[in-house]
């Protein structure tokens, strides 16, 4: 794998003289890609001695590539037409995924075994861990990294991070569990066993708060096993007074614990959010 590594950097390094005629130059995009689709090779993950996204920049620059290798082609299934660069993600039945009549994932992304993709869309590099849920009209950015065990409600946006090579994706943990409407965008995290209230918007511009201490934890990171909920902030300015967004973690959870839906209900009501 390190002279694949290599080899793509080093087109990436001459991407504007390469064209869909250059076909060894595809092969070798290709290959690293499908390393993607696989599951064998990720785009990011977490170091877990530091707590850090680790990027692996030369399979973000794979990707890049082949948008730049591959034309136009048309693809038909069923009564529908695609015109795309990328073909779409097959083989989910061996692969023990399923997707309803609807949902859609590219090439290059990877669904671990148990995926449930109700109408929805995963783009390329992205991954998502077994038996993760993405309801309907959700999406999965181009290499976000969702973990096992999550559930994304409905219409949840997991933004994209594909430009520039070395920027984080989104992460999202182990057992977390994303509210409807919510959206996760520019490399925000959410940590495992989290739960996000309904439209909560995280990026690394909005503070993250302790609703105990009034503390200001970080910016676009939900830590491991908190409630959050979408917040607002008052703040002086020149023209006046004004609300600015924050999340507001209201439950700090025991590792482990796992909330159902009328238990969570009831917490987010006793705070004065609405269900």
């Amino acid at each position: 794998m390190a002279d694949l590594e290599d080899q793509i950097n080093e087109l990436f390094e001459r991407a504007g003289e390469l064209g869909p005629e250059d076909v060894d130059a595809k092969a070798l995009a290709d290959e690293a890609v499908g390393l993607l689709d696989s599951g064998e090779a990720r785009v990011a993950e977490v170091d877990v001695a530091t707590g850090q996204v680790v990027v692996h920049e030369w399979l973000k620059k794979a990707v890049l590539l082949e948008f730049r290798l591959c034309g136009v082609r048309s693809e038909e299934v069923g009564p529908f037409e695609y015109a795309d660069k990328l073909p779409l993600k097959k083989g989910f039945e061996r692969a023990g995924v399923r997707v309803v009549p609807g949902a859609s994932a590219r090439w290059g992304s990877f669904l671990d075994r148990g995926v449930i993709l109700m109408p929805s869309y995963v783009n390329i590099g992205a991954r998502v861990g077994s038996q993760t849920m993405v309801d309907t009209w959700a999406t999965v950015g181009s290499c976000a990294q969702i973990g096992a065990d999550v559930h994304l409600a409905g219409g949840v946006g997991i933004g994209g991070v594909l430009e520039p090579p070395q920027a984080a994706p989104v992460v999202v943990g182990d057992k977390a569990f994303i509210g409807s409407r919510c959206m996760i965008t520019d490399g925000a995290r959410v940590g495992e066993g989290s739960v996000l209230g309904a439209g909560v918007i995280l990026n690394p511009s909005i503070p993250v708060v302790d609703a105990e201490t009034g503390q200001e934890l970080s910016r676009g990171v939900v830590p491991d096993w908190c409630v959050a909920v979408s917040a607002s902030r008052r703040r002086e300015f020149p023209g006046g007074e004004f609300f600015l967004p924050c999340v507001l973690v209201i439950r700090r959870l025991d590792e482990g614990e796992t909330l159902d839906k009328v238990r969570l209900n009831n917490i987010l009501r006793s705070h004065g959010v609405p269900t």
